[in-house]
């Protein structure tokens, strides 16, 4: 669960006989900077600490002053760090099933007490924030992003006709576009604007699709114009928001991990080594449907794996799409290796009016059965949750070609079960890849207990750096980055000195479509 922060102030905390300790300055200046982790210095009160810094540091000051300067820096210092270390938002209140366990519980109030005593605040600061490469990564990215010469986007670029630019065409926007791309890294500075849309300028196109999770075809049509018009402000805050989310995550808790990065449509199979992540598995997913079946946010524990599994239809799929298609296509019953099944585990392997409507009643399911067109494929990776989501094959892995990947009811399909049934299986030596094809090739259904379960986290990034350190953006599927950011404008309640409590900001957003 989220950490839990008491603000209880520690008295003289920045004092030493009367005057202020040199480490004041230093928490002054981070609080003047919380920005650089997409942090709101405001919210810190860092402007009016910064004045009272000053008053509080001449010679003779009140000691009434300086005790007052004591408690709101050290209110203040706390509220950082937790926002620092876990969030500012708790992401249960607009994610309504994202429940993320980060360990052991921060105090805050002791760990800047420690940091304090010991002289090293700056040290400590920065071991409180996120030990993820990517995180430094994108601070470092808002950086750039935030100093991006927003010239380039004045004058908007003139649409396509036909929507559609293919190389060799004419473009009046070719100066523009040459701007665009030079300002940030996909063509290199000096480029010339050429006559024609071609040559380096097409290369730079396709670099800017791979980068946005386009299709890298070098033709400008709607969704890349689209993407190239969105301006860096935006797209600094794009990465804000993925600076919170990663200090939510609880990514390093392994020693082994599975990521899937839903607006990526991207798994990642990692173990962690000294503090390092080291990939083992790369692949790419197919995800919920944007519009009416997204994929929850969650971590759960991976305890089973089922080969050549049944398809158990969930009730609200067989109400709204197989008992119709079956009343209209009988045939479908036998061609999918369809069957009921009643409450007490009997199977039925006729298809009648009078078992769609128990199965309407909720007296029989319909499953499939295990073979070529079951639509778990041959495997299914079962980390039990609420909401019944689990990993799996397809027989379709033609949707994998696809660059937007959103596609099913909710559950992950993923692109290499063998490789991913490998890592998570690998210290289980008996089950090489050869044993791992053989049972999902059975079709007799069996299911295996993990020895060892490994933790799986659903996490939604819609900017990342990867690939050599270049930065990448992704569409936001789901709404959920305005949904954050929505709550990160939302006015923040002041903590109250003493109580128990994170300060994170109250809200109850309900996302529009259930997950």
């Amino acid at each position: 669960m989220t950490p839990v922060l008491a603000w209880a102030v520690e008295p003289g905390l920045w004092l030493d006989g009367g005057r202020l300790r040199p480490q004041a300055r230093g928490a002054v200046d981070m609080l003047a900077t919380a920005d650089a982790h997409g942090l709101v210095p405001q919210d810190y009160n860092a402007a009016a600490l910064r004045e009272a810094f000053a008053q509080a540091s001449t010679p003779g000051a009140d000691t009434v002053l300086l005790a007052d300067f004591d408690q709101r820096l050290t209110t203040a210092m706390q509220r950082y760090l937790s926002d620092l270390h876990g969030g500012r938002v708790d992401p249960r209140s607009i994610h309504e099933r994202y429940d993320v366990a980060s360990g052991v519980a921060f105090d805050a109030a002791a760990y800047l007490r420690e940091a304090v005593a010991s002289n090293r605040l700056a040290e400590a600061v920065r071991a409180a924030e996120p030990a993820l490469p990517t995180y430094r990564q994108l601070q470092a990215a808002l950086g750039r992003y935030r100093a991006l010469d927003a010239g380039a986007w004045q004058t908007p670029l003139p649409p396509v006709a036909g929507n559609k630019l293919a190389p060799g065409g004419t473009y009046a926007g070719l100066e523009g576009l040459t701007a665009r791309l030079v300002t940030l890294g996909d063509l290199p500075h000096g480029t010339p604007v050429p006559e024609r849309y071609e040559g380096v300028l097409v290369d730079g196109v396709k670099s800017f699709q791979e980068r946005h999770g386009l299709e890298q075809d070098g033709v400008l049509g709607k969704r890349t114009l689209d993407q190239l018009n969105v301006p860096p402000a935006r797209r600094a805050r794009q990465i804000e928001l993925a600076l919170e989310r990663l200090r939510w995550l609880p990514l390093l808790h392994g020693p082994r991990m599975i990521v899937v990065n839903v607006p990526e449509f991207v798994l990642r199979a990692y173990e962690i080594r000294d503090g390092q992540i080291d990939v083992k598995a790369t692949m790419r997913v197919i995800v919920g449907k944007a519009l009416d079946t997204r994929t929850p946010l969650f971590e759960e524990d991976m305890r089973f794996i089922e080969f050549s599994p049944y398809w158990n239809i969930p009730p609200s799929i067989a109400r709204a799409e197989t008992v119709p298609k079956l009343r209209r296509s009988p045939a479908y019953f036998e061609q999918q290796g369809l069957e009921f099944v009643t409450g007490t585990g009997q199977v039925i392997r006729t298809l009648s009016e009078a078992n769609l409507d128990a199965v309407l009643r909720g007296q029989m399911r319909i499953r499939q059965r295990p073979g070529p067109k079951n639509a778990l494929g041959d495997i299914k990776f079962v980390f039990p949750n609420n909401e019944n989501i689990y990993l799996h094959h397809t027989p379709s892995p033609q949707l994998f070609k696809r660059d937007r990947r959103d596609f099913s009811h909710g559950c992950v399909r993923v692109e290499e079960p063998v490789a991913l049934a490998k890592f998570v299986l690998q210290n289980a030596p008996e089950w090489n890849e050869a044993r791992i094809r053989a049972a999902m090739e059975k079709g007799a259904s069996s299911t295996i207990r993990l020895q060892e379960p490994v933790p799986v986290v659903i996490v939604y990034g819609t900017s990342l750096v990867k690939n050599g350190g270049r930065l990448y953006f992704f569409e936001d599927l789901y709404g959920h980055d305005k949904l954050l950011d929505a709550a990160l404008k939302r006015p923040r309640r002041a903590p109250t000195v003493g109580a128990a409590g994170q300060g994170r900001v109250p809200v109850s957003i309900r996302e529009g479509a259930p997950a």
